[in-house]
């Protein structure tokens, strides 16, 4: 028997169709490496292009666009009154002065401001020079640069330097601030410090803890004077002797800066500045000042911030009016960005612990006011 069964109903969800989707082949990764090549280049050849230009302008214009000594390029910032025609120029020393490269340049703190020095006096306008500093003071050789670059700078140029204390500007910091013709403090910052110090470590008794046993070779018996590896009875009177004369030789030559730095500033300023305590001496033992200690025995010459040294250089520069307060940096250089994609440092583990002290270098003498915490 046949029946007639209906028809089975439709899916209510029929399977729809696959989608087929054209996708790119992925980009090779050379490209991105091209793109960057690219732009190397152009950067490459913009920055020579900037040089050439800046290379012709100052040949045509009488050498005026390069350090005296270091040739290296400066751009005018300015930093108060562009429109005006008489500048100041305000030069910065922040920090340890050292030998060592400063900031991105390859040259040390002593040799940027011994440029920018040069590039102050060659300029017409730049009727003086505000020295701000803010140190601890650093290397004896870095510090003893830049004061003998201000005080030749003053004496070839006639152009007076003023020194604006923040603050700190102790040991070298006053140092570099001595040959100056005026010098303006805050009543709180911390200057004097005047002083020598040679520092080094003498590590021999935890050697002997761990077991290791020094040999040393040499050619004369004070030749390893200062080594840490030796017993402290083992030192040699004379070795302490020799250190002590280099030390006391120095320390005459920062109170003669300091003397002749001040004498020359009291004359330039024919009575309006401060001379130095008939006790000074007294207190250049290494002791650290306030300013307002500083003005009453003759350290500084004047109590305020740098509204007030801008005003004092304008006094002694003879200036009415407004002035250009300018700066110089240095331009970015695109062998800077070359040296840095060269360079491979190796990876350092460092713990902070809230105090960054000053890395003093063994054998090495320093105008510098260190608080051992």
């Amino acid at each position: 028997m046949e029946t007639n069964l209906p028809p089975p109903p439709p899916p209510l969800n029929p399977p729809t169709p696959p989608i087929i989707v054209n996708t790119p082949p992925p980009r090779s990764s050379c490209a991105g490496w091209k793109t960057f090549s690219i732009i190397l280049v152009v950067l490459l050849l913009g920055s020579l292009a900037l040089n050439f230009l800046g290379m012709l302008g100052s040949l045509l214009g009488g050498g005026g666009a390069t350090g005296a000594q270091s040739g290296k390029h400066f751009h005018e910032v300015v930093v108060d009154n562009p429109t005006a025609k008489p500048k100041i120029a305000v030069l910065e020393v922040k920090g340890m002065i050292s030998s060592e490269p400063w900031g991105r340049s390859s040259k040390s703190i002593a040799d940027i401001i011994e440029d920018q020095l040069k590039w102050a006096g060659e300029d017409d306008d730049v009727k003086a020079v505000i020295l701000k500093v803010d140190s601890p003071g650093g290397e004896v050789m870095a510090s003893d640069d830049i004061a003998n670059a201000v005080r030749k700078f003053q004496e070839k140029h006639k152009k007076p330097v003023v020194s604006q204390m923040g603050s700190l500007a102790a040991s070298g910091g006053y140092y570099i601030s001595a040959p100056c013709q005026w010098i303006v403090a805050n009543d709180l910052t911390i200057t004097g410090s005047i002083g020598v110090i040679l520092h080094s470590i003498n590590y021999r008794g935890l050697m002997d803890k761990v077991g290791v046993q020094p040999v040393v070779c040499k050619s004369g018996r004070v030749k390893d004077m200062l080594s840490g590896s030796k017993k402290p009875e083992e030192q040699d009177p004379a070795e302490k002797e020799m250190i002590q004369n280099m030390i006391m030789e120095t320390y005459q030559k920062f109170k003669k800066v300091v003397a002749d730095g001040r004498a020359a500033a009291a004359a330039k300023n024919k009575g309006k500045g401060k001379t130095l305590a008939a006790n000074w001496t007294e207190l250049a033992d290494g002791r650290v000042l306030t300013g307002s200690q500083a003005l009453e025995n003759g350290f500084v010459d004047e109590i305020g911030n740098f509204q007030t040294a801008v005003d004092t250089t304008k006094r002694l520069a003879g200036l009415t009016g407004d002035v250009r307060l300018i700066r110089y940096e240095e331009p970015f250089d695109i062998s800077s960005l070359f040296s840095l994609l060269g360079k491979s440092d190796a990876k350092k583990l460092s713990i902070d612990v809230g105090l960054q002290a000053p890395k003093l270098e063994a054998g090495k003498m320093y105008f510098l006011y260190y608080p051992q915490f």
